[in-house]
């Protein structure tokens, strides 16, 4: 059975993402990207690889969340992403086809029962 391995993310929008992104900067140090959000590296119990999880304030009237009205979204690690897509769609879960494979790596999609998106992340193999 696939598992997820951690959180890859944590998105939601904001009213002024550029402002509240310089709240948590200022206020409690995170460190912006120039994109707006932040990178957590860090690496499992055992000091093994290099993790990332990454948090974004969205804009408010983002779509990319969509078809959820939620106003967030988590992103889940996974190590095989088509063998977690395939077992979701075979316990009938809501399983969008567009999958993106870019030099991030590859990223799915499902609605959970509540209707909030998930987004799935396999990262690309280490270099």
């Amino acid at each position: 059975m696939e598992r997820v391995r951690g959180i890859g993310g944590i998105f939601f929008k904001a009213q002024d993402p550029a402002a509240l992104g310089r709240w948590y900067r200022d206020h409690l140090g995170v460190e912006l990207e120039r994109w707006g959000g932040a990178k957590f590296k860090w690496r499992d119990h055992d000091g093994n690889g290099d993790g990332l999880t990454v948090w974004s304030p969205f804009a408010a009237d983002t779509t990319y969340f969509a078809p959820s009205t939620a106003s967030f979204m988590i992103n889940f690690r996974v190590d095989d992403l088509d063998a977690m897509l395939a077992q979701l769609r075979a316990a009938g879960a809501a399983v969008e086809d567009k999958v993106v494979d870019d030099a991030t790596g590859k990223f799915g999609y499902v609605m959970d029962p509540e209707g909030n998106r998930v987004e799935l992340w396999q990262p690309p193999p280490a270099k």
